[in-house]
Parts: C-alpha cells; structure tokens; sequence
C-alpha cells in the first residue's frame, strides 16, 4: 500500500497527469498514471481510459490507457479522530447572494419557465499543510458508500470529490444508471422521513431519465425510490436499467443523460440557460462526469463507468474551492435551500479538518 502511494507521489512530483480513485463499497483503488503531459481529449467517446467531463461538455479529457501505467491496491485501515465543524461562522453576503438567486429561480418556476432548477455555488477554504494523499485516505474512509477520487492535469488542474451518484454504467448494451435527488441531513433517528417537495423532485429525475432512455433502450427498468446516505447526508435513490438498442452509441446515451435533472433542472436546455445566465461563476467541472471509459480495470473487461462530479473540489494555489447545489422547485424556501448547500460543504471540509490521525 505505501509502494503504492509512494509510486503516486513521485508521479506527481514530476508534474505529470494521473487519476486515483475508488468505487463504491470496493475496497479495491486504482491509479491511472500517464507518461507524458500531453492534454489527450475524448472525441467520439471510443477512447480507452478514464474521462474527465466539463458540466457543459466543452472540455473532454482524457487520461489514456495506452499512454499510461495502471497501478492497483487494496486499501488498509487507517483511524482518523475527526473534529465536529462548527458551520455558524458563515458569509452573510454569501447567503444573501445565494438567497437572491434561489429565490429568483423560484420566480422562474412560477412563470411556468421551467419546472425545477439546480443552483449551485462555491465556497473558498484556506489549506495549511494540505497532503493530496492524506486526503484522498481521508475520503476513502469517510464515504466508502460513494466514488472517490483524486485527479491531477497540469493544464487542467487538481480535483478531489467523493460523488453517490452514477450517471451510467454500460457494458456492451447493458446499462445502469440512478435517479438521485432529495437531500436531508442524518440525525440519530433510525427513520428517514422524506417531504413531499423532496418526493416531487425525485420524481422528476426519474421520470425525465426514464423518458429520455426509452429514446435509445429497447427496454427499461425501475426500482421503487429507497433512502440511501451518503456520509451526513441522506438522499432518494431510483435505480434503472436496461438493454440499449443495437444501433444505439455511447455517445448518445451520455448526452441523453447529461445533465441530469439532479445537476440541472427539467426541462434540460431552459434549467441550464437560465444556470449560466444567473449563477454568476463558472461550474467547470463541478456537475460535469467522470469515470473509466471503455475500460474496467477490475475486471479487465470493455466497459464504462461513469459518475457525476458532485460533492467535489479544486485544489488550487494553497485553496480548496469547494461546490455545493440544490434543487429548486416551487417549494423551495431559499433561506432552508441555503442551509442544505452548508450541509453539501461539511462533506469536503470534513476531511480538511482533522484533528489527528494514526496509521497513515
């Protein structure tokens, strides 16, 4: 495990570009390292390697298989002693601002625009003495239900997130994917109780991928919505899958997916025009996909693995930019939208404030 690590590390110190990530619940983590510097893009998504996607696809980068080492360990135990995040200490213009713009968004809806929004925005964080590879343990540990990763291009820049949400899996002309929506943070309470306003976005998300899948699937299937947390954090989750026509691409299936309602809105080109209009910054790739592309280094098998890039951050000039959205629909209360995208940070500044570790 420490060869491992001690392998990425001095990867990293020569600037190169490279991926280490985890799978749900899989105690396996693999690292892609690339040879070279050379920004690689995906053209028509018969690439081979690992994806890392722009929220507005205009950015498609490419770590390849041919032109990198693959690197894989199992992961050990490791304690850390967390401390509990006092989230009182917040900007009031900042929750002014992102009031403003929920509440905006609602006005939106009730011009029968669109019928719901995802509004986002960042939060910056001050790091002292950050190591990538601690807190990439950091989040392995903490989210092991969800896709971990850390991901470094010297053109692009380096992320780090812990995302629940799939948004395909495809093997041949198999495929699954998630409905994910609805967001409540855990108490001690072993039951979950869910608001209709919470159902009602779930639903949204469900029944715009459905429709959209039935475009490009001979055949579709659908779970009952069930409560799954991921961290803090609870969310409602649909899973769906099927069988892809045979003449149907992965191309077409991932532009027929992304964004999903759950990182944008319904109807899609409305919710996303009116995002880019008011948001007043750039997602990036906040929102966007990521994930091995005709690749499974598990299995040594051609198949995708792709999630959306949520509950994530940028790691830049002794900074973390964190990112946090919320749906928005017509009930939405802009002051309880702004404490869920508070209860979205603590997943990333969790694992920048540790109080000791052991271990490592």
């Amino acid at each position: 495990m420490n060869d491992f690590f001690s392998t990425i590390r001095k990867h990293q110190e020569q600037n190169l570009p490279f991926v280490i990530y985890s799978k749900p619940n899989s105690s396996g983590i693999f690292a892609i390292l690339q040879q070279d510097d050379t920004l690689y893009k995906v053209s028509d998504y018969s690439e081979k390697g690992f994806i890392f996607a722009s929220f507005d696809e205009k950015q498609l980068i490419l770590i390849p298989e041919k032109q990198s080492k693959i690197i894989s360990a199992e992961q050990t135990a490791v304690h850390f002693d967390f401390n509990e995040i006092d989230d009182v200490n917040f900007d009031p213009t900042a929750k002014a601002q992102y009031e403003a713009l929920v509440e905006k968004g609602i006005q939106a809806i009730n011009n029968e625009e669109f019928k719901k929004v995802v509004l986002s925005r960042s939060e910056t964080v001050d790091l002292t003495d950050f190591d990538f590879i601690i807190t990439f343990k950091r989040l392995i540990h903490l989210y092991p239900s969800t896709f971990t990763y850390c991901f470094s291009h010297p053109e692009i820049g380096f992320w780090m997130g812990a995302t629940p949400e799939q948004l395909l899996k495809a093997s041949e002309n198999v495929f699954e994917t998630t409905a994910l929506a609805g967001t409540q943070k855990a108490n001690s309470e072993a039951e979950i109780s869910w608001q209709q306003k919470e159902k009602d976005e779930q639903q949204y998300v469900t029944d715009f991928i459905i429709k959209r899948l039935r475009e490009v699937a001979s055949s579709v299937n659908v779970t009952k919505p069930y409560s799954i947390k991921a961290g803090s954090i609870w969310h409602i989750k649909t899973d769906i899958s099927g069988v892809l026509n045979d003449n149907s691409t992965l191309e077409e299936v991932i532009e027929t997916l992304h964004p999903t309602p759950a990182v944008c809105g319904l109807p899609k080109k409305k919710a996303k025009a009116f995002i880019i209009e008011n948001e007043n910054y750039d997602r990036t790739f906040y929102t966007g996909f990521l994930g091995e592309l005709n690749s499974s280094f598990a299995h040594k098998a051609v198949s995708s693995d792709l999630f959306v890039n949520l509950r994530s951050m940028q790691i830049k000039d002794n900074k973390a930019i964190l990112y946090m959205g919320c749906g928005i629909t017509k009930e939405s209360i802009p002051e309880k939208e702004w404490e869920e995208s508070v209860n979205k940070s603590m997943t990333m500044k969790r694992v920048l404030n540790v109080k000791k570790n052991s271990n490592c």
